[in-house]
């Protein structure tokens, strides 16, 4: 990665790092899409370790129902059987300890925020990290803005 094109400085990271880790939900807002997709793929490149199941990316780049959700979760390579269906996929990350990490969030569906802020309350090990050009308006999400 070149460091003249990277959209956060070594103490902004650092800061962001430990936001991931020690909340539940963060938010990379900015106008510019590859920038914050840049920024969050990153930091879930160097947290990977910090979760026992992993990081979960995935890259919205069209509407994402709860379906397109459960249904990228389930290809992504490492990932276990995932059951189909919100309900059983939700039961399934709720026994998880993972970062998931949504690059486009823009183009989730409102059920499918819904959704997620569902998943937050079962699942006490799973950490979002999400960016978007707006917030996904969930409990206990902090937000940072390029």
């Amino acid at each position: 990665m070149s460091a003249g094109i990277f959209p956060a400085t070594s103490a902004e990271l650092s800061r962001l790092l430990t936001a991931v880790r020690r909340g539940r939900v963060l938010t990379v807002t900015g106008q510019s899409r590859e920038p914050r997709g840049l920024l969050v793929r990153e930091i879930g490149e160097r947290l990977a370790s910090n979760f026992y199941d992993g990081v979960a990316v995935i890259r919205l780049g069209q509407r994402f129902g709860i379906h397109d959700l459960t249904d990228a979760l389930s290809r992504l390579p490492g990932t276990p059987f995932l059951p189909h269906g919100a309900a059983d996929a939700a039961s399934w990350l709720a026994e998880r300890d993972m970062l998931l990490v949504l690059d486009g969030s823009d183009h989730l569906a409102s059920e499918a925020v819904d959704w997620l802020g569902h998943l937050l309350a079962v699942a006490p090990g799973l950490r979002i990290l999400a960016a978007g050009r707006h917030p996904l308006a969930l409990a206990q999400e902090r937000v940072h803005r390029l």
